[in-house]
This record gives structure tokens, sequence and C-alpha cells, in this order.
């Protein structure tokens, strides 16, 4: 009996580019449902960061009379744990501060993010 040389074993040029067709084809069916909802994530949290920074900012003046001087100040008296995060800028700092209603003391009346551009409605961020 003749015994036959045995043949290496792995995939083939034609198998290994099936499966990849394969993936290529599976991600683009996945990406574009992936990105927009790193959009809709990060406004979700503008909406929450921009509606807890008011609440505090209205705690704050219901317990000392007056409107913080700056958001640092928050933070300073504990109201905060650390200044909000604008998660479209990427950044603490980029926040538009509103003064407060004539009449009243403090610099804070009001935050609104200093984001360009609008979200997914075509909603100016800087309007929420």
């Amino acid at each position: 009996m003749a015994t036959r040389p045995e043949r290496p074993r792995g995939f083939t040029l034609i198998e290994l580019l099936v499966v990849l067709g394969i993936v290529a084809l599976l991600l683009t069916l996945a990406v574009p449902r992936f990105f927009p909802s790193i959009d809709t994530s990060r406004e979700t949290i503008l909406q929450e960061n921009l509606r807890n920074t008011r609440d505090i900012i209205d705690q704050f003046h219901s317990d000392t009379g007056r409107y913080p001087e700056s958001l640092e100040q928050l933070v300073e008296k504990k109201y905060l744990r650390e200044l909000p995060m604008d998660p479209i800028l990427e950044s603490r700092e980029g926040w538009i501060i509103e003064p407060p209603p004539e009449g009243e003391q403090g610099v804070v009346g009001n935050l609104r993010s200093g984001a360009p551009g609008n979200d997914r409605k075509g909603q100016p961020y800087a309007e929420w």
C-alpha cells in the first residue's frame, strides 16, 4: 500500500477571502448604526448635565439667596464634585454662562453648551 503524502493543514486563499468578504459585509451593516448611537448618547449626556447643573444652581440660590459667582464656586461649596463635562465639546471649559435675572446677586444664572452645530433634530446645542 502506498501512503499518500500529508497535505499541510490550514486555510486556502479562497477560503480566507470568502471569510473576509463576509466580515466586510457584516461591518457595512453594523457601522452605520453604531455612529448615530454615539451621537445620541452624547446628546443625552449633555441634556442630563445641563438639567442637573441648572438644578444645582437653583439649589445654591435657594440656600444662599444669591446665584454663584462661578461654576468653580459650586465645586468649592460641595454642590458639585467636579465641573460637568460637555460631551459634544469633550471639555469642561466650553460652557456659556448666562447672568441671573436683573436685581439678583451673582454671576451664574443659567448654563448653556458652547458646542457648535446642531443636534440630530436640527436644534443648535447653544439653545438647549
